[in-house]
């Protein structure tokens, strides 16, 4: 157990014991290295399996940073696109002149979500059904996390690329340059390798298939989840944001991601990330829904990354939610205290 997190991980120990995730892996960043921990089980439905850290997660909404705003960074960088742009600009079909790529990347667009019969549609209908959702009166005003304006930066995405899938954008702009080879947008590997999230109500247990139902619908052409990824491929992406972007992106771009780029600059909103802690030093923050999240210090290179499998084999929501702020309070609370140990 690491000396420095001892309190993170004995919290994150009780939460396992408790039933909030059966199985879990940590990985802690700093200045280049990492120090990994992991404890409990990949499955317990229909059997039980041993976590490994070799295990391959369904990221969620972590596809959001790791993929969809990757590959915007990169068009940011090469000046392809700019933040102000209309969305009509690159997808001319959608339908509401009024949105930007920075309305949708900081989720400020106030698009109306609720679509219904959605998990009906098949990807061609439900695109189309996007592309017709129009932001709000309140349009760059407030901050409302939603998956729609990652949705539809995917199609924006792919018609920039001559409308080749995202998972191809993806593989392409993000996976190969970071060397990231385990990594994909959807699950072709091997099944015993990958954890199972939820057991639906007919008692089929979701593995390599993904979770959120509308990037099981869209499939390689999801720009809001359906990654699945290792805790090596995750530390070689968050050790690229503390590194600055490496070779991989500019100090200017990764400027970006370190300052609120909401319209009014008090969403605490950056390029797809949450910032917490002062504008100052602020740390980039994204969950993903199955029991997943990266919490990265670019200033003092240090970071964590979490993945369990929370919605295995039931989604209890509400209760995790609660559990996991406690987890990031916990590891936060023990990052200022060696900061001030070393003063």
């Amino acid at each position: 157990m690491s000396k420095l997190f001892e309190k993170t991980l004995a919290l994150m120990e009780r939460q396992r014991r408790a039933g909030v995730y059966s199985g879990y892996l940590v990985s802690f960043l700093n200045e280049g290295k990492s120090e990994r921990t992991l404890n409990g089980w990949a499955a317990t439905v229909p059997t039980t399996e041993r976590l490994t850290e070799h295990h391959s997660f369904d990221v969620a909404s972590l596809t959001k940073v790791i993929g969809t705003t990757s590959v915007l960074l990169r068009l940011l960088d090469r000046k392809e696109i700019q933040l102000d742009d209309p969305l009509q600009m690159y997808l001319p079909e959608y339908v509401d002149s009024r949105v930007t790529i920075r309305h949708l990347v900081t989720h400020t667009s106030g698009i109306h979500t609720w679509i219904a019969h959605r998990n009906q549609l098949s990807a061609s209908e439900l695109k189309a059904t996007y592309l017709q959702q129009r932001a709000s009166s309140e349009i760059g005003q407030r901050v409302q996390y939603t998956d729609t304006g990652f949705l539809l930066l995917g199609f924006m995405l792919e018609t920039i690329y001559g409308g080749i899938p995202l998972a191809d954008i993806f593989q392409q702009e993000v996976f190969t340059p970071l060397h990231m080879m385990d990594t994909s947008l959807g699950y072709s590997g091997n099944l015993d390798e990958v954890v199972p999230t939820e057991q639906l109500v007919d008692g089929q247990v979701l593995r390599g298939i993904v979770h959120d139902p509308k990037a099981r619908i869209l499939g390689a052409h999801a720009g809001n989840a359906g990654i699945f990824s290792t805790l090596a491929d995750l530390e070689t992406f968050g050790q690229m944001y503390l590194q600055n972007g490496g070779s991989y992106l500019s100090t200017e771009v990764m400027r970006l991601t370190q300052e609120d780029q909401t319209p009014n600059h008090q969403g605490r909103r950056s390029l797809g990330w949450q910032l917490l802690g002062t504008n100052q030093q602020p740390k980039l923050f994204h969950t993903g829904y199955t029991g997943t999240f990266l919490l990265l210090d670019c200033h003092n290179q240090t970071g964590m990354i979490f993945l369990s499998n929370r919605v295995h084999p039931r989604d209890e929501r509400q209760g995790y939610i609660e559990q996991r702020n406690q987890l990031v309070t916990c590891y936060r609370n023990e990052q200022n205290e060696q900061a001030e140990s070393e003063e």
